[in-house]
């Protein structure tokens, strides 16, 4: 992987402003890196797409070929960026990687393109996050592999053509609906990636378990997965804090009752809801009385941003149905209420 240049235009996928739950540390995206699968047979979950990339790999390599270009949307945490490197080792290609807010200017979009060697699998996470003018450039690149750049401006200005070596785009993106039209169609693979089973998330925290040395059983790892939110990211960050409870406050083997206690301890509740979750929930349930209430509303009581609280937080709670979206704005279930202990204000 390239290293970063003077302008930061490679980014560390991990580190850049995606959170399912609490800060982001660097000995978490180190361990993060750690417990990466590196191939298809690694990985675990979202068997359709797992399956599904192994025919179109093979195919590509028995034909020498490219991959074609592949989308992946889906929540925070649930592995596009792993993937992206899986899609790379398969290939036997190489992997660069970079994010939509990164790729400011055409010409930083030209250097990329042009630095890359033939058949190289290129990362763009945030992928709707491309300005305008970034993604016009694009568009040859990914369908002809020429790049059309402008030298000058004004009646000097002339066009030039520059063909780049055959590659694979692999773009990541949370918001989907975001994508522009263009952009989306030049994507002949698109997966959306789906939340994961706590059968599943358990065999992920069992495999991790085994690469952090950590002794861990079978009830313990369906406790941790259980309160995981669907998300494979989450499930790794919520053993390492077990890990480190169990350590300090027992024999270091994480068992039921110990995981049980270390996640109460974390403020992570049966739900796998953390204190920001309840603090939206008790704003919707307490503080609005049940009423539905805007975004930027409830951002404002509970000191979040906007985008956080719909791209982090709100996705779980609607798929737990603790909260409804209506066209007068974010509501509070009867689940919250009960969740919570309270009792629903009359109608």
């Amino acid at each position: 992987m390239w290293e970063a240049d003077s302008e930061d235009l490679w980014q560390d996928a991990p580190a850049a402003g995606r959170q399912v739950s609490g800060e982001l540390t660097a000995d978490d995206i180190e361990v993060e890196h750690s417990l990466r699968p590196k191939t298809l047979d690694e990985y675990l979950g979202q068997e359709r797409v797992r399956e599904n990339l192994r025919v179109l790999i093979d195919a590509a390599r028995s034909r020498n070929e490219p991959l074609d270009h592949v989308l992946f949307s889906g929540p925070p945490g649930l592995g596009k960026t792993t993937l992206a490197a899986v899609v790379a080792n398969e290939l036997e290609a190489g992997l660069k990687v970079t994010s939509g807010p990164a790729i400011a200017r055409t010409g930083d979009l030209a250097a990329i393109l042009t630095n890359l060697e033939p058949g190289d699998v290129l990362f763009i996470d945030e992928i709707h996050r491309l300005n305008h003018a970034v993604e016009e450039v694009l568009y040859p690149a990914m369908e002809d592999f020429n790049l059309d750049i402008v030298i000058g401006k004004g009646p000097a200005a002339r066009s030039i053509r520059l063909e780049v070596p055959r590659f694979t785009l692999v773009g990541a993106t949370t918001r989907t609906g975001l994508l522009t039209g263009p952009l989306r169609d030049r994507f002949g693979i698109s997966y959306r990636l789906d939340y994961y089973t706590v059968p599943e998330l358990a065999l992920i925290v069992r495999r991790s378990a085994g690469i952090l040395g950590v002794t861990i059983d079978g009830q313990g790892a369906q406790e941790i997965a259980s309160r995981s939110r669907g998300t494979p990211r989450l499930a790794n960050r919520l053993l390492k804090r077990v890990r480190d409870y169990a350590q300090v406050k027992s024999d270091g083997v994480i068992t039921w009752k110990v995981a049980a206690q270390a996640l109460s301890f974390f403020e992570i509740d049966e739900l796998g809801l953390d204190w920001m979750d309840v603090k939206v929930l008790r704003a919707l349930t307490q503080t609005f009385r049940g009423r539905p209430v805007g975004l930027t509303t409830i951002a404002s009581a509970v000191g979040e941003d906007p985008s956080t609280l719909e791209d982090v937080y709100e996705p779980y709670l609607l798929q737990r149905g603790l909260i409804v979206r209506t066209p007068q704005g974010r509501q509070a279930t009867l689940a919250a209420f009960e969740h919570l202990g309270l009792t629903p204000p009359s109608a």
